[in-house]
């Protein structure tokens, strides 16, 4: 999908695929997680990602995102840098290599520029 200017997407409930997350990556529940892609243009995507309740690790790239639904923990695994508690309206920079852990408690939706 790429958007042209002036086009509406209703981010709160454009359909996002889910598909099981990788097991390497669970610790606890059954988490799903998928992404649409909404547009990609001068080296950026923007798009929608959503994560299932559960526990999973991941390795971050660079991104900026806006919580839209959900709610969840992120934890860090450099001790410089504190949990996080995620809701709607956060706004989040993450850097690339970061590890992490997703706790997700109620389905997460975010809107992300990366």
């Amino acid at each position: 999908m790429s958007l042209d200017p002036g086009v509406l997407v209703a981010a709160a409930t454009v359909e996002v695929p889910l598909e099981p997350v990788p097991t390497v990556q669970v610790i606890a529940g059954e988490p799903s997680a998928g992404f649409v892609v909404l547009d990609e243009r001068d080296g950026r995507e923007i798009g929608v990602w959503e994560m299932t309740p559960g526990t999973a690790t991941d390795t971050e790239v660079d991104e900026v995102f806006v919580v839209l639904a959900g709610s969840a923990t992120v934890s860090f695994e450099s001790p410089e840098v504190p949990a996080i508690e995620l809701a709607p309206g956060a706004v989040v920079r993450l850097t690339a290599g970061m590890r992490t852990t997703w706790v997700v408690r109620e389905t997460l939706r975010k809107v992300y520029v990366a």
